[in-house]
């Protein structure tokens, strides 16, 4: 190696280790705020017991509504649909997106 190559690699490495000194340890609790509880660890343990044993469990589907029973024939409903879609009155293929 030239001197000229050994100026410039010890110029590079001082300025990467002049980095290396201002970076310091990630200490962020320094910026968390600091929180203060209003009630104490028994208040919040009886509210969940109490939360547990009131819960009312409810099967999967029991809130589903009884079918809806039409008057109109299927054939009727796709004549009317049709009818709406060619004056223009329902969005169609790509332009219902």
């Amino acid at each position: 190696m030239t001197a000229k190559n050994l100026l410039a690699l010890a110029a590079i490495a001082a300025a990467f280790s002049a980095t290396a000194v201002q970076a310091g340890e990630a200490d962020y609790s320094s910026n968390l705020p600091q929180v203060q509880g209003q009630r104490d660890r028994a208040e919040v343990r009886a509210e969940a017991v109490a939360a547990v044993q009131n819960y009312k469990f409810e099967p999967a589907g029991s809130r589903v509504s009884a079918p809806v029973k039409s008057q109109d024939t299927r054939q009727a409903v796709r004549s009317e649909t049709a009818q709406a879609v060619r004056l223009g009155q329902i969005a169609y293929g790509e332009a219902a997106i």
